[in-house]
């Protein structure tokens, strides 16, 4: 199968400032595209105006990837249609503390959004994606998964697991023409980026002197989301202007 036009790809956390960029970027590489949101569908909706008038094919849904209930019913609708063959697993959240004044709540909740709401949402789309032979999975890590971060103990340890995972999947489902990838982000402009970073400490921490953009994350992702990305797969690949 490769006409992209019958692919759909499913973007978890696709109304934020990256994930909206992936939605777009897949989009206009031809792609039907399901911008999932967990609460703010309205945010879902505005990035799918925005892809059907530039042309292009999209859908918002709403529900929570950390129920699994939730995931399965939604999961389920959406296969009703036919199979998913991309999945970009963008969904996280922060919730920042030093760990030894960090909740329990803390703890689990973050993990519970990126890693268990990976499971809830990949898992069931695994066998009729691999019944079409091709598929990519790529999830959105972070360089806190990789070097650390002060106060996100939660948040690193639920992305560092995101690789584990992933290249664990990706030998398990290389033989039915799907990848499996994960991108690690640094810095990248946006809402999150500018409450935490301001442009001193930027300089200062990235050799390259800037922040990154989502549109950048989002070529990344599309490249390995795409038939060219074939034999890359079980990867770690950061993009963080030589931060790590």
């Amino acid at each position: 199968m490769t006409d992209t036009t019958l692919r759909r790809a499913l973007i978890t956390g696709g109304s934020g400032d990256i994930g909206g960029a992936i939605c777009r970027r897949l989009a206009a590489d031809g792609l039907h595209v399901i911008v999932q949101a967990n609460t703010n569908l309205a945010r879902a909706e505005a990035v799918v105006e925005a892809i059907r008038a530039a042309g292009g094919r999209a859908e918002a849904v709403a529900f929570d990837v950390a129920d699994p209930d939730a995931a399965q019913d939604a999961v389920a609708a959406l296969l009703r249609d036919g199979p998913v063959q991309v999945l970009v697993h963008n969904a996280g959240i922060h919730d920042d503390a030093p760990m030894a004044g960090m909740s329990r709540a803390q703890w689990t909740r973050v993990i519970d959004v990126s890693l268990h709401g990976f499971f809830h949402v990949a898992q069931p789309l695994l066998l009729p994606m691999a019944r079409t032979r091709w598929g990519r999975i790529v999830s959105v890590s972070s360089i806190a998964a990789v070097l650390g971060n002060r106060g996100q103990t939660n948040y690193a340890a639920a992305k560092a697991a995101l690789h584990g995972a992933s290249k664990s999947l990706a030998r398990e489902m290389a033989s039915r023409g799907i990848t499996v990838n994960v991108v690690a982000p640094g810095v990248i402009e946006g809402r999150m980026a500018q409450a935490a970073f301001p442009p001193e400490a930027v300089r200062q921490l990235v050799p390259a002197g800037r922040a990154g953009t989502p549109e950048e994350v989002a070529a990344l992702v599309a490249f390995l989301c795409s038939d060219a990305a074939g034999y890359i797969s079980g990867q770690v690949i950061g993009i963080d202007g030589a931060m790590s």
